[in-house]
């Protein structure tokens, strides 16, 4: 006699093993997936790194090269490192551009901040009639480029007799910085914990104190990292000061930016050819910011990571 043995199978079992077979089956195509698409990402940014990098590396060696060097072969070595491009730049008025440059941003990139980091804490603590048409209202001005606004802001800046003058151009500058600036310190203030505001006021705290001791402090990566975004973006703007500027009479003294002294210095040659000094020129106009970017690497991507957590 054979006897036979009967298994029951649970239909939970059966749906639990079904389900485990699937997910069993799915892991590879999931893992496969996630495999491709980092593959895909890192070679897309090891691509966009050798577009910058590359360019970056033959601007500098072409400013340890000669003319000949540089139309022979674009990225060989130069056979003698010596800087005297650098100092023939430097003597055709790089050196009094650069120093203009700093001037403006000295006070331009401090008073952006302040001016915007008010005015976005006050948007986003101090609800009131009108809050959010305010803010949309400043917003809307990182939405329009600007070239529309060129003339009616040459004419306006004209009739404050503040052309080719620092002070007509710093405060063109922090015009064009506030709308990024309101909105991105919009975030950070509207997130910032409701507690420490109310533990300050109960201390009897004014708004003012509150404000610089107590909140400002609390959003400084956000600041930091609005902060590096306004000074290369001021330091790189070309359009305001070609056309703010430029020397209203032969008495007028030249207080051309840095970006307008690179032109500059192209005109002045004519028919010459020195690409040596044009490198060392934009060399000249690269590092600082270079140097910043890299200085506050972190310190930028801590504000974005945590302006994009909040």
């Amino acid at each position: 006699m054979t006897t036979q043995s009967t298994v029951i199978k649970v239909p939970g079992e059966a749906a639990s093993e079904s389900s485990s077979g699937a997910g069993r089956t799915g892991e590879p195509d999931r893992r496969s997936e996630g495999v491709v698409l980092n593959v895909f990402s890192h070679g897309f940014l090891a691509l966009w790194a050798v577009m910058i990098v590359l360019p970056l590396i033959w601007l500098v060696l072409g400013s340890f090269k000669t003319d000949a060097q540089i139309g022979g072969s674009a990225l060989s070595w130069p056979s003698n490192w010596h800087l005297d491009a650098f100092g023939r730049a430097w003597d055709k008025g790089i050196g009094g551009y650069f120093g203009n440059t700093l001037v403006v941003l000295a006070f331009s990139v401090p008073l952006t901040m302040l001016f915007g980091s008010m005015a976005a804490y006050v948007l986003a603590r101090y609800p009131f009639r009108g809050n959010r048409v305010v803010y949309y209202f400043f917003v809307s001005g990182a939405m329009f480029p600007v070239f529309l606004a060129l003339v009616p802001l040459f004419f306006m800046v004209k009739r404050f007799d503040m052309l080719n003058t620092y002070q007509g151009l710093i405060l063109v500058y922090i015009a064009y910085s506030m709308p990024f600036t309101i909105f991105f310190m919009h975030s950070f203030f509207r997130t910032l914990p409701t507690a420490v505001y109310e533990a300050a006021v109960i201390d009897g705290a004014s708004d003012t104190r509150i404000f610089f001791q107590v909140m400002l402090p609390m959003a400084k990566p956000g600041l930091i990292s609005v902060g590096i975004f306004n000074v290369l973006g001021q330091w790189n703007q070309y359009i305001l000061p070609a056309v703010l500027m430029q020397p209203q009479s032969s008495a007028d003294p030249e207080r051309y930016m840095l970006t307008q002294g690179l032109i500059q210095l192209q005109q002045q040659m004519g028919y010459e050819t020195d690409l040596p000094v044009l490198f060392a020129g934009a060399t000249i106009a690269i590092i600082p910011m270079l140097a910043v970017y890299l200085s506050f690497q972190r310190q930028i991507q801590a504000g974005l990571t945590s302006a994009t957590l909040k």
